[in-house]
């Protein structure tokens, strides 16, 4: 059970003198394990070119992703012979630029996707150690409510509730969040009921240490590792699920420039006007692709059961 705690289990090993030494050669190792590995390399590229657009969008941006010019609607890609100069992907069917769309719309994803992953993981972390920690009651009530909600299909539970409380960027991230808090609930409750009966979590009872410091100094580093690796996946999660509402004209408001709204202004056109479609759904297939191959390198180096670490 020792090796199942190794943080608090060794809390007392960092405070000795000359630790730091450790901690210091930590980074040359992660740093070297992702020089090895290609598409974890690859993954995090794709993932800082798109969190860089996202910031810069205003810099990056040729024109205006709300500026409407009817006489350039529906022009081709700049390198085909219809394409006029100042568009490079094209324009849409109120001649309004791709490209400076799909930038803007990957401020949203990111927004999106970073706000819904903390609150998820912030409401899963609190619960989960509550369940896990006393137990009884309180875990039973908990995961109960979990397990009713993992038995509806998640697209079909936010379509519900954003039929209920209305479209908008605000609700979007509080539906996303609120309800994704499930896995990290489970994942922080194992983890807790794993270590609430270890020696140094007795130790620091038998002290007379308050349970709150307790499960926040001593329990809750031993969740940092997984945790770390969930939310990385989930924003591939949630990128995807916030494209599907807005698609679904249930996420953002239509004149706000989204990944999922473009994709469905580009099904209408999509035999005479392919570049519609094709831009937006490629900004959220490589995001997604990046998220879960550097996700995948990251679980697999936290984890010490993995010989690739």
């Amino acid at each position: 059970m020792s090796d199942q705690c190794p943080v608090g289990a060794a809390t007392a090993m960092t405070e000795r003198p000359g630790s730091g030494k450790t901690g210091k050669r930590r980074l040359p190792k992660f740093a070297q394990s992702l020089l090895q590995a290609k598409l974890a390399l690859f993954g995090l590229f794709v993932l800082s070119s798109f969190a860089f657009m996202a910031i810069a969008a205003p810099i990056l941006a040729p024109h205006d992703p709300q500026l409407i010019i009817l006489k350039n609607r529906l022009r081709p890609p700049v390198w085909t012979e219809e394409g006029i100069p100042g568009h490079l992907l094209g324009t849409d069917s109120l001649g309004r630029d791709i490209l400076s769309r799909v930038m803007y719309g990957a401020r949203i994803s990111m927004l999106v996707a970073l706000s819904a992953v903390g609150i998820s993981g912030t409401v899963g972390v609190v619960l989960g150690t509550i369940a896990g920690y006393y137990r009884g009651a309180a875990d039973d009530v908990l995961m109960r409510f979990a397990d009713i909600q993992l038995a509806f299909p998640s697209i079909v539970l936010y379509i519900a509730v954003m039929a209920l409380v209305g479209s908008g960027l605000k609700n979007i991230i509080l539906v996303l969040g609120f309800s994704g808090w499930v896995t990290y609930g489970r994942v922080v409750r194992g983890q807790v009921m794993s270590c609430r009966e270890q020696e140094f979590v007795l130790a620091a009872r038998a002290v007379g240490v308050r349970d709150v410091r307790i499960m926040a100094r001593h329990i809750f580093p031993n969740t940092v590792a997984p945790l770390l690796i969930i939310a990385t996946t989930a924003i591939a999660g949630v990128i995807i699920s916030e494209a599907s509402l807005s698609f679904l004209g249930l996420g953002v408001p239509p004149d706000v420039a989204s990944w999922g709204s473009m994709l469905a202004e580009g099904r209408e056109y999509i035999r005479s006007a392919w570049w519609l479609a094709m831009f937006p759904g490629l900004a959220i297939m490589l995001t997604v692709l990046g998220i879960n191959t550097f996700g995948d390198w990251l679980r697999d180096y936290l984890d010490p059961r993995l010989k690739s670490r």
